[in-house]
């Protein structure tokens, strides 16, 4: 049985626990319209996405090319942008392609974001402070995060576009997200999901199944190349995602997930301002 705090944090992420089996295409075609009306009412025409070759980036991709196609017969200008933002080679590089495949989105955007951020932490220093290395390559890894979405809204000024973010409730309530990096956009197509859900999606719209059920990484961390999220997290998504649902976990588990739940609290809110 849950707590109270635990479906109090559900209501607050807007977790959908009615996504069952069999219900996937109506909430694809949900999603599609939110995307198309967030674009329409916007005044925009491109939507711009970083694909990484994970589930998130090649569902919220082909969710927007859908969109795109679909407002295109209706007489709309629209158009989708994929981006690939590698931080000099990336080492499933091939998953990426085989996304981008999949996605068939209209265009095809690639930046190396070596330069920018390799010519950053460069210049980046404070009188006094030594930092370890364990702490450098994590704030660097914050900087790639950054740099890619940076890289993006880029793209979005020059096309008339807005940006799709791959935000979902399980990344949501560990607070697995660079602030300002990977949690900027504006639009979040697969907020309120869990990440089985995510996974269910996925397999509705034909994905591959070798990117479906990936191990999902962030990959930011140059001294731990491919950590897991779940070794970031202490916890599998399947314990996430039991939490999210209402589902019975063990008290080690809730108390580790609403633990990262309060520390990450300011990544979720709007900047803090006088009363």
């Amino acid at each position: 049985m849950s707590n109270q705090t635990q479906e109090r944090i559900a209501r607050e992420l807007g977790i959908d626990r009615q996504l069952l089996r069999g219900g996937e295409a109506g909430e694809i075609a949900r999603r599609v319209a939110f995307i198309q009306q967030v674009l329409r009412e916007s005044g925009c025409r491109t939507l711009v996405l970083g694909i990484s070759g994970g589930v998130d980036s090649l569902t919220a991709g082909r969710l927007c090319q859908l969109a795109v196609e679909q407002l295109r017969e209706a007489g709309h200008d629209a158009r989708f942008v994929a981006m690939r933002l590698p931080y000099r080679s990336q080492a499933d590089e091939s998953d990426a392609q085989a996304a981008l495949d999949f996605i068939r989105p209209d265009s095809i955007s690639t930046c190396n974001i070596a330069d920018c951020v390799d010519g950053l932490m460069s210049q980046v220093q404070v009188d006094g402070l030594r930092p370890s290395a364990a702490l450098t390559d994590f704030a660097k890894g914050n900087v790639k995060a950054r740099a890619r979405m940076l890289a993006q809204y880029a793209v979005a000024n020059f096309s008339n576009g807005l940006v799709v973010g791959t935000d979902h409730g399980a990344e949501a309530l560990m607070g697995f997200f660079t602030k300002f990096g990977d949690g900027a956009c504006d639009l979040a197509p697969l907020s309120g999901l869990t990440k089985t859900q995510v996974r269910l999606l996925a397999e509705a719209l034909d994905a591959p199944e070798h990117l479906v059920h990936k191990a999902p990484t962030a990959d930011l961390e140059e001294l731990a190349p491919g950590k897991l999220d779940e070794t970031a997290y202490g916890c599998s998504y399947e314990e996430i995602d039991a939490y999210l649902m209402g589902e019975r976990v063990t008290d080690s588990v809730r108390d580790l997930i609403e633990s990262a739940y309060r520390r990450t609290a300011h990544k979720r809110a709007l900047p803090r301002t006088p009363a």
